[in-house]
């Protein structure tokens, strides 16, 4: 093994390192660990990175709305030692900083924030076809040091003493261009590296670096703002770009890279391999017990699979769509939900912005749950679509329950949030990682094609554009009351669940000929235990 070993390609600097100081190799179960913490950390610096903006809106522009009695902010927003005097009075110690400080400053705000979230979705199509094209390890390093220099440099226009909306503008954009390399990136990397039998609990479990990211940038953000709100983009682009760091010196992209197999490309292309190695991809699932151990490609050079190619694998196009609606109910609570909670009677009291915005982070708890559980029911079904569409359908009365039930008292509002959280994160959590990992090494794909990035990016980039859409319109729509946004969102998860009735009806006709032929004691040899989980449409 150690021989086959050193002929790998590719061998991260820091592996090689510690190869030759140990004088011995890892595990493969060694290395699949590896690869999860530090695709984790990454993500997580990802969302560390975003959140700063919120934390100093209200230090950029510290006056409240004064046609509404609430605070313009209601996105993530920390007003730190504040008080209110009076109806429309407002004290605070922060000045701003033109030109958000000035008329219209919120609206500028508002603009950022958007133009960040283009950026960032037109960008992940992109990026996820360079993913497939490029060495992922080099490509995500790229992004991430990328990121951590724009996150600063919008922070350094408070050392810089720069009032030009511009700037900061154009440094939110290039931002949001560079973070669209995260997501397709690690998605691909963790396909890489596991099967497709446990790969819904596994993502499940790992995609919680989301909500780890907003609480550690939240406080990595808060914690320097007494020293001027540039820290609060400094540190967590700092934080980032030391992350990045860290994914080139110890992260392989490919298990081929340090002499293991990997379990997507076809078993028609095989070599001999050690048959140590062979034995531990075989024990630890990622090869099928009596089948040809792929032939090794990693970073090398590879025939990248084009947007429209990617679009044509049975599937994509509908999870794309189902996303954009899931990420937008989900996005809508994510950005309005401490609001609503301030804005609304809950056991016959009015909470604090600061208590709303702790409380709503329960949703996000039953999100981390409903993500794993989402995960492991599919798993064991077999059955991604009709377990995301299941989700989806019981996300309807969830939130029904949560609108009419959730004012009684604050013990029914947790419950009932934790629930709709369950259900509305679980299938986008499920979406944007096992699905996308299934269909981005679908059999349909022949050769040495990878779509793992590229298709990552269709789905989740299309859904972030419905993240985005989310919010805009809850804007206007909460002006007319919060039951006519909570028809919005139920008609958003309906639509998201019937997205998928194409894929639940292949799904149900592939378990039904399966038990047929069972009971029948038929064998069929079209029939294998590898069968991919979503059905492929003919």
């Amino acid at each position: 093994m150690a021989n086959n070993l050193d002929t790998a390609r590719n061998i991260p600097p820091g592996v090689w390192l510690i190869r030759k100081i140990r004088g011995k190799d890892w595990s493969l179960k060694t290395y699949r660990y590896m690869v999860l913490l530090i695709t984790f950390i990454a993500y997580t610096s990802y969302h560390a990175s975003r959140k700063p903006s919120s934390i100093v809106k209200s230090v950029l522009d510290p006056e409240p709305d004064k046609t509404l009695n609430v605070y313009p902010w209601p996105i993530g927003s920390v007003f730190l030692k504040d008080e209110i005097l009076g109806k429309n009075k407002y004290k605070s110690e922060y000045t701003g900083w033109e030109p958000f400080n000035g008329k219209g400053g919120t609206k500028k705000l508002g603009l950022i924030d958007v133009a960040f979230l283009a950026c960032y979705s037109l960008g992940m199509y992109g990026a996820g076809h360079l993913g497939d094209t490029l060495d992922l390890r080099l490509f995500l390093t790229s992004g991430m040091i990328g990121s951590g220099i724009f996150v600063g440099l919008f922070g350094m226009g408070y050392f810089w003493n720069i009032h030009v909306f511009g700037f900061y503008l154009v440094m939110q954009m290039v931002a949001g261009m560079f973070q669209a390399t995260g997501w397709p990136s690690v998605v691909a990397v963790i396909g890489n590296w596991f099967g497709k039998r446990k790969r819904g609990l596994i993502m499940g479990i790992w995609n919680a670096h989301t909500s780890v990211g907003n609480i550690t940038g939240s406080l990595l953000a808060a914690s320097v703002l007494d020293y001027g709100w540039g820290w609060s983009f400094i540190a967590p682009g700092m934080f980032i770009a030391l992350a990045g760091v860290l994914v080139f010196l110890f992260l392989a992209a490919y298990p081929e890279d340090v002499g293991f197999p990997c379990p997507n490309v076809p078993a028609a292309r095989a070599e001999a391999v050690p048959r140590d190695v062979e034995a531990q991809a075989q024990s630890e699932g990622i090869v099928e017990k009596g089948k040809n151990v792929p032939i090794r490609e990693g970073s090398g050079v590879r025939r990248s699979v084009g947007l429209l190619e990617a679009c044509m694998i049975p599937g994509v196009l509908p999870f794309a769509f189902c996303l954009f609606f899931a990420k937008l109910v989900a996005y809508t609570f994510l950005y309005w939900l401490p609001f609503y909670l301030s804005q609304t009677e809950i056991g016959g009291e009015y909470m604090s912005v600061k208590s709303a915005g702790n409380l709503s982070t329960l949703f996000d708890v039953g999100g981390i749950v409903g993500g794993i559980l989402a995960g492991h029911i599919s798993d064991k079904l077999r059955a991604r679509a009709i377990t995301a569409a299941s989700f989806m359908y019981a996300a309807i009365p969830s939130m029904l329950l949560y609108r009419m039930y959730g004012s009684f008292s604050q013990t029914m509002n947790i419950v009932l949030m934790m629930i709709a959280g369950l259900f509305i994160n679980g299938p986008y959590a499920l979406i944007t990682t096992a699905v996308s990992a299934d269909l981005g090494t679908h059999s349909s794909l022949r050769g040495d094609s990878r779509a793992l990035a590229t298709v990552t990016a269709i789905i989740d980039g299309t859904g972030s554009i419905g993240a985005a859409l989310g919010p805009l319109l809850t804007g206007f729509l909460s002006t007319k009351g919060w039951n006519t946004v909570f028809v919005m969102l139920m008609l958003g998860a309906l639509i998201a669940g019937l997205l998928l009735s194409c894929q639940v009806v292949a799904e149900i006709n592939d378990k039904t000929s399966k038990l047929m032929r069972s009971t029948s004691g038929l064998q069929s040899s079209e029939v294998h235990p590898s069968q991919p989980l979503l059905s492929e449409q003919r």
